[in-house]
């Protein structure tokens, strides 16, 4: 085995223990040691340096953002339609998409959503295309993972892995994650708006899903 494939595997083997850290994190400590995630940036930086990477191997551009915004708007123009319906089939009509009206709810989800897309394509999508050399591979194992840290949320799992798959191949192809990041700000709002709220427990994950009470957040 080469220098190169072994690179690749430890870069594979990378990709995968930031995933499982995560869920532990989700499951474990988030509550008992909140401050542990600390380990989240200090893991980013690191690699980033140690891989070499840029500002364009991160999607943190500019020069592509009209090809990239373009490319987004199609995808999650579509998914944005798909969600409007799932919401008037379903009754939505009766309440308001408020992370989408309210402006601190949707720059604080926004900001959420630039976190996720950092971690999601800026790492773990750009370790798997470089550790399998295949897009649609890469953007299956990262959206399954993305998929898998939404669990046990019934609405999140599947959209997540749907949308997850979305948003990487379209990194894959133009790597800029600024309008990945609106786009799934966006969506994200509509998802909340058009499902019940009694389905998704205001979008919760992990443990949290299951301590979901009677109010918002």
């Amino acid at each position: 085995m080469s220098r190169k494939e072994i690179f690749r595997l430890c870069t594979l083997a990378e990709g995968f223990g930031f995933a499982v850290f995560i869920g532990w994190y989700i499951w474990r400590p988030q509550l008992s040691h909140p401050n542990s995630w600390i380990v989240f940036p200090v893991w980013l930086i690191v690699s980033f340096v140690v891989h070499h990477d840029t500002p364009k191997t991160l999607g943190w551009r500019a020069d592509n953002l009209g090809p990239a915004a373009r490319q987004a708007a199609v995808v999650f123009g579509i998914c944005g339609v798909a969600l409007c319906a799932a919401g008037l089939y379903l009754g939505a009509l009766h309440r308001l998409p408020q992370h989408l009206l309210e402006p601190h709810r949707f720059f604080g989800y926004l900001s959420f959503c630039l976190l996720q897309q950092i971690a999601l394509n800026s790492y773990l999508m750009d370790r798997f295309l470089y550790a399998v050399e295949s897009p649609s591979v890469a953007a299956l194992l990262a959206s399954i993972i993305f998929a898998l840290l939404h669990w046990p949320n019934p609405v999140l799992v599947p959209l997540t892995l749907v949308g997850g798959f979305a948003m990487c191949w379209l990194f894959a192809r133009e790597r800029n994650i600024l309008p990945l990041t609106l786009g799934q700000a966006v969506l994200g709002g509509l998802a909340w708006w058009a499902f019940p709220i009694a389905w998704h427990h205001s979008m919760r994950v992990g443990p949290g899903y299951y301590a979901f009470g009677n109010h918002f957040w």
